[in-house]
């Protein structure tokens, strides 16, 4: 796994991934590889909306619906859209070479994203495309700056842009400033190059749209390493194993050096 990952890193330049210092990164929860429905949809929306582009090429069909809970028939009826085989691997059609063309830059694998960034860059990532007409998308996004994609989820979320609202301003304690007169009132400024979606532009509302976002953050999540919540199950039984056989090794030790004077 160790050289997989390093593979997928080397293939994947490193300016692609620059990341913007000025997003609040922010997660609503942290994902949850339990949650067997969240994962489903998670594998619904990234076959449906990203694998076009970005293939998941350590990550077999089989294995999926396996760990997540879905029959095969299932799967290849809903899940597989390009002929494939239950047990070949998540790939699509686009070659290096075109999505060079198309994009300027070949999309990446993402089997290992949330490993390589962070669960919560993705989740931000997704979240924070906005309206930007100078760039050949028409679209910019706030976690990686000019971005060479579409907005892919646009039809979900709505039409994203940069607007200047009214936010509670922030005391050096880090909460939010009283007016001194009324202390019931928050004071508020207006900070410019906030996002906000217009109203009914999208398929989901905002609370949907979240849901999704991390949904689909949690699928990555589990792709990244689909063995991690079975080492974390094993684990505990190997810690429990370790501390019954400490006891016995410190009753059996105590045996041997008790008529040692």
């Amino acid at each position: 796994m160790r050289k997989l990952l390093l593979t997928a890193l080397l293939c994947v330049p490193s300016a692609l991934w620059a990341a913007s210092a000025d997003i609040d990164w922010q997660m609503p929860v942290q994902p949850d590889l339990e949650n067997l429905p969240s994962l489903q949809n998670g594998m619904r929306l990234y076959v449906n909306y990203c694998l076009g582009c970005h293939a998941l090429g350590y990550q077999r069909y089989e294995r999926t619906a396996d760990d997540l809970g879905i029959p095969h028939d299932v799967a290849l009826d809903n899940l597989v859209f390009t002929g494939q085989k239950i047990g070949e691997l998540m790939s699509n059609a686009m070659s290096l070479d075109m999505g060079k063309k198309w994009f300027g830059a070949a999309p990446p694998d993402l089997t290992m994203i949330t490993r390589y960034k962070s669960p919560e860059y993705v989740y931000n990532y997704l979240k924070t495309f906005y309206v930007d007409d100078n760039r050949p998308f028409g679209v910019n996004n706030k976690a990686f700056p000019n971005v060479g994609m579409p907005n892919v989820l646009a039809d979900l979320q709505g039409i994203q842009r940069e607007a200047c609202v009214q936010k509670p301003k922030i005391a050096a304690n880090g909460g939010e400033m009283r007016d001194p007169l009324d202390p019931s009132k928050t004071i508020t400024e207006e900070k410019c190059g906030e996002l906000v979606v217009d109203e009914g532009t999208g398929l989901y509302d905002a609370e949907q749209f979240d849901a999704a976002v991390y949904d689909l953050t949690n699928f990555l999540y589990y792709t990244g390493e689909p063995s991690r919540l079975e080492r974390h199950r094993i684990g505990i039984y190997v810690l429990l194993f370790l501390v019954f056989l400490g006891c016995f090794t410190y009753l059996l030790n105590r045996e041997y050096w008790k008529d040692v004077h």
